[in-house]
Order: C-alpha cells, then structure tokens, then sequence
C-alpha cells in the first residue's frame, strides 16, 4: 500500500507563501521578529496562511541565515532591591519591541563569573546587557564570545558601549536642599561598598557634605535592601545628634522609615530629615513620600535598547552615553 509521507510532512515556508500568493522572500519577511520591508496587506495574508497551514517558524534555521537569534542576556548580580523591579520590567517590555527576547543570567558573585568561564557556559546572543559588577567588561566579552557587550555599571573600557547614569548633579541638589534647611550633621547609610558605583556615589555625597558644610557623623553599611535599611534604623539609636540621614538606595530609606515612623508624623520629619536615591514609584504613595534621587528611566531604557538595535553606531573609544539624576523633594525631606 502506498503511502503519502508527504502528508505528515509539516508545513514550509515554500507552503505558506504559495497559499498566501507571494514568494518566499516575502513571506519569511513577513513573519520575522525584525522590521522589514513588507506592506501590511501581504503581512496579515501571510500570518493568516501560516496560520491555516499550522506553520511554526524555523528559529534555529533563521538565525543561521540572519546570524542573529533574537536573544539579549541581561546579566546582574541579583534581584532583591526594589529599583530592579522599576527597571527592568520597562527594559524587558522595550526589548522585545525591537523583536528580541531576555535571558537573564544571574552573577551572584565573582566566583561565579570565573564558574561560567571554566565550565564553558556561554549562550548565543545577539548582545549582552551588564548590570552587574562582578563582571568586567573583557569577561563578558569572552563570556558570550561576542563584542555586542553593553556596560550599565562601572567596569568597563574603551570596546563596548557604555550607559550610565550621572549621579553626581542629583546628589549635590539633595545636599543642598537639606543644607538650605539648617542640616548640619549626617549618617550616610551605604551598599555594598565594593561596587565601583557605590564607591563614586559615596565620593560624591561626600563632596557635597563637605561644599555645603555638612558633618558626615558616621556611616553605616547596608547592601541596598530594604532589610539593610530596617537594620541600619535600629543602629540610628546609638548615633550622636544629626539632623539627616542619606540611603543610597530608597528601599534602604524605607526601611529605616518603617522602624522610625514616630519621628515622622504624617510622613513629614520632626526628628531628622530623610533621603533615599533611585526615585522608586513607590515613593509617589503616601506610605513612602521619601525625597530621593532620580533619573528618567525611559530615556536610560531607550539609550540601552537603541544600542541593543544598532550596534554598528558604536565606535571603541567613544565617551560614556550619561542620563543625568535630578533631586526630587518629598514630605521626608
């Protein structure tokens, strides 16, 4: 008995355009994740073929073609502070936008990063993006066994793009305003101080105390999160007399707010005044109006994926694009 294996054959795209009445070229187009040249009515014929026929595109076979896979790893060092979330859910939208999806990589450390170097664990990617600061520019470089590396932290050189934002401004408009209003002496509550970002955000409160002439009193060590923030409240205690006290996280600001909530009525402070940094939605609620530092992060997310699209626009040695952080005051402050 005769059998027609052709039949059981699944769809091609050969099937799809000859249903759809265009070539193949066209029809490939039409169903690419990328923007190309197609017109909509040939574009809504060819989805409604593939449709019919039951056709799944050939992800692997087309990124043989186009040498792209359509894939951007995000690479950090963990998620657990609130900022992350802000981010991130913004950046993941815009990239798939531009028809890519995220892998995220999760560093935790920088044994970590040696890890995925000795066991070979590397993805095809059509570009890397660095958050973390275990990871150094060279060693994601040979990570992914790709240029296409884009730095969002402070490890970085003259052959990648680099994205960040430019705390300095910000952070001297927030030591001014509670300069303007009689704070004399400050606790400084900081992250992980091994950060190359911290380590600069740190000198430039210190800079500002010191324009504005504000007596840094102490500092204490916290690592962004909000349990940090809760923990530093209760050393607050122990501290000589000081008017305020600046987070260089806000989650870390609304943990010390939380335990301290009798010093600050109705949100505004009578004991000392409060200051958080990365302007989180949360702190547009009434539970947290803490002043803190900010920076518009569609323009950041817009910076990053127009690299993540354009890739040949970059040129090695060309300066940092910056996103300037501006103070935004709120009933803490």
């Amino acid at each position: 008995m005769n059998h027609d294996s052709s039949r059981d054959a699944p769809p091609t795209i050969a099937d799809v355009a000859r249903l759809a009445g265009v070539s193949r070229a066209v029809a490939s187009r039409a169903l690419s994740n990328e923007p190309r040249p197609v017109s909509s009515e040939k574009r809504e014929r060819v989805i409604a073929a593939a449709a019919s026929l039951g056709y799944k595109p050939n992800l692997l076979a087309q990124s043989l073609t186009t040498k792209t896979v359509n894939l951007v790893a995000v690479v950090v060092n963990h998620i657990h502070d609130l900022s992350d979330l802000d981010l991130f859910d913004r950046l993941i939208e815009q990239v798939q936008m531009v028809g890519k999806q995220v892998i995220l990589i999760r560093i935790g450390s920088v044994a970590r990063v040696e890890e995925f170097l000795r066991n070979g664990v590397a993805y095809h990617v059509d570009a890397a993006l660095v958050f973390s600061d275990f990871a150094d520019a060279p060693t994601v470089r040979r990570m992914f066994r790709s240029d296409h590396v884009i730095m969002l932290n402070g490890l970085h050189d003259e052959f990648s793009p680099v994205i960040i934002p430019d705390e300095h401004a910000g952070i001297a408009e927030a030591v001014a305003d509670a300069a303007s209003k009689g704070v004399r002496r400050t606790v400084l509550v900081t992250g992980r101080a091994s950060s190359p970002v911290e380590q600069a955000r740190i000198r430039s409160y210190q800079d500002a105390f010191s324009r504005y002439g504000i007596i840094l009193i102490r500092r204490i060590q916290g690592d962004y999160s909000y349990e940090s923030g809760h923990a530093a409240a209760t050393e607050l205690t122990g501290v000589d007399l000081f008017d305020a006290v600046f987070c260089t996280s806000d989650a870390m600001a609304m943990g010390i707010l939380d335990v301290r909530r009798a010093d600050f009525p109705d949100g505004r402070p009578s004991r000392f005044r409060l200051y958080g940094f990365d302007n989180l939605s949360l702190t547009d609620f009434d539970a947290y109006p803490i002043s803190s530092i900010g920076y518009d992060k569609a323009l950041y997310v817009r910076h990053i994926v127009d690299s993540v699209a354009n890739p040949d626009n970059f040129t090695p040695g060309q300066l940092p694009v910056t996103v300037p952080t501006r103070f935004v005051p709120r009933l803490t402050g």
